[in-house]
């Protein structure tokens, strides 16, 4: 048997599966499919998987349109994104038990009704893609384009969620991850799809008399091509990026990991409080020293577990610490705004970044704009607290937005910042949003609620791409890790790993040139899906006349 008909009986053994077999096979191939990001990173596993979804939604009689057919192939797409989303989120369940006898009870709904819901979005893709199905190239294009515009669907609706979109699976190798910059994430969806999906899949359509050579060539060009040029592209970049000057100024990251069940813990208060002060105070090697050529000292996201504008002994200490004329200090903490009148009084909480100068004053605020669902605030927020619900933070009411747009905060002798907290620095497009650019972004996290997992690692990857994306150094604090200093290009310079008590030293990477993605944005990805929808009817139309 030659080895496309082998790839024909594949395809059509799949096609005759029915039932539980059936959304067994296309879990099982979305399930798999995470092994394409991180921390994996084995984005060969793309070119199994993406073929068996698309072999089972085109149209094969007698699904070949009509309702049945529809119907079909959004089952078909939903069971492999449930696979997809239920092993690339699974770590979402560990917050759950960092209260176990209040949340627990939680976690089966979480890890499995997430992922169900964002599985929609696939089994919708699969739908259209059905009903748009032409043979050879033209599907693909036309697939491709479905695909990446339901993943930017998946990151903007309902506030959005593009966690792990398809195009991440290019960036693994920091070669390719530099092609970020050119079309951003939803961009590299498009390719992403293109590129693993046509060599089976165009293999599976040609004719068993034909040369295998010919056979194969059709698809192996649409894969290899881009690669190679997305290769060829990444090695110009990282051989001219600029390199780090000798007299650069130094960042010191700190990350205490603190176990998250012990973070707000009353009792524990003063103690973690004392213990970001001694780390501080403290370099790599864990020696005190006097901060020299240190510009800036990065605490993570909600640092000090209690509210440090209310306790100026907090404050104090922050000066006591701080030389004048030394760094200041960047920390995450929690804050309220305190409004009405005495009937009626207000109380607005956030979650902030304070920048507190080296006489203990706060000197700028960030407040987050990009809030987590359920992590933060509750969706229809009354109706779920009357009925008992609360979201994980425990703060009744939860948590309000920051004003638009994103205000960069401004400290002596360092460029404008760009604030990230938290997940805010998964949603591509929406770091830079007023007309100034920033020369630095730093985001700050607790990943410590999803323990030792994929989540944190995940995490850190696609702050790795923002920082491609908009040609800036990016510094990450996380409190149980992966704190690190990210370059332009998206490469790690200097790191924590996961539950380290530590500090990190390092220089402070130059800026790169603004990337075409940083300047058009999103206008990219537009561009790249009418390049593809124009080739796939040229071929349509080619095909008919």
């Amino acid at each position: 048997m030659t080895p496309v008909a082998r790839i024909k009986r594949v395809r059509d053994r799949l096609r005759q599966t029915k039932g539980w077999r059936r959304a067994a096979v296309l879990f099982t191939a979305g399930l798999a499919s995470v092994l394409a990001f991180a921390p994996f990173q084995a984005f060969p596993i793309l070119f199994l998987t993406l073929p068996v979804l698309i072999w089972l939604i085109a149209p094969v009689a007698p699904y070949h349109n009509g309702r049945a057919g529809l119907l079909r192939a959004f089952a078909d797409g939903w069971w492999f994104g449930f696979g997809y989303f239920f092993a690339g989120l699974f770590w979402v369940g560990e917050a759950f038990l960092v209260e176990a006898d209040v949340f627990g009870w939680l976690l089966p709904f979480a890890v499995t009704l997430l992922p169900a819901g964002l599985a929609i979005f696939f089994g919708a893709a699969s739908a259209v893609s059905h009903t748009l199905w032409r043979p050879g190239i033209a599907g693909l294009l036309t697939t491709s384009v479905v695909f990446a515009s339901a993943e930017w669907l998946r990151g903007h609706i309902l506030t959005g969620f593009p966690w792990n979109v398809l195009g991440y699976a290019l960036t693994g190798p920091e070669v390719l991850m530099q092609s970020a910059g050119l079309v951003g994430i939803y961009g590299l969806t498009l390719w992403t799809m293109l590129i693993f999906t046509a060599p089976l899949v165009l293999a599976a359509d040609a004719d068993v008399d034909t040369p295998l050579f010919r056979t194969l060539a059709p698809g192996m060009a649409l894969a290899a091509l881009p690669l190679a040029a997305a290769t060829l592209y990444g090695a110009i970049v990282l051989a001219s990026a600029p390199v780090t000057p000798a007299d650069a100024k130094h960042v010191r990251i700190v990350q205490p990991s603190v176990p998250q069940r012990e973070k707000w813990m009353p009792e524990k208060q003063g103690e973690i409080f004392r213990l970001h002060l001694d780390l501080t105070r403290r370099n790599p090697a864990g020696d005190e020293d006097d901060f020299t050529n240190i510009a800036l000292i990065v605490w993570p996201e909600a640092a000090m577990p209690f509210r440090p504008l209310e306790h100026p002994e907090a404050l104090t200490a922050i000066a006591d610490l701080l030389p004048e004329g030394g760094p200041s200090l960047l920390s995450g903490g929690l804050r309220v705004e305190r409004g009405g009148n005495a009937d009626q009084p207000t109380l607005k909480a956030f979650n902030s970044l304070l920048a507190i100068d080296p006489a203990g004053r706060p000197i700028a605020i960030y407040d987050k704009i990009h809030l987590v669902p359920f992590g933060e605030y509750l969706p229809f927020q009354p109706l779920l607290e009357a009925i008992g619900l609360q979201q994980l933070t425990r703060m009744r009411g939860g948590f309000a937005s920051g004003p638009e747009p994103r205000p960069l905060i401004t400290l002596a002798g360092l460029p404008p910042i760009a604030a990230l907290i938290c997940y805010e620095a998964i949603f591509p497009s929406a770091v830079i949003q007023g007309s100034e650019r920033p020369g630095l972004i730093v985001n700050v996290t607790n990943d410590g609620w999803f323990g030792n997992t994929t989540g944190p690692r995940q995490h850190l990857h696609q702050a790795r791409v923002r920082a491609v994306e908009e040609g800036l150094p990016l510094i990450r604090a996380a409190n149980n890790g992966i704190s690190a200093i990210i370059d332009p290009h998206g490469r790690i310079t200097a790191s924590l790993d996961m539950n380290v008590r530590g500090v990190i030293d390092s220089p402070l990477p130059p800026v790169s040139a603004p990337p075409l993605y940083s300047r058009w944005g999103d206008n990219l990805f537009l561009l790249n899906a009418a390049i593809f929808l124009a080739a796939a009817f040229f071929l349509v139309f080619r095909r008919n006349n």
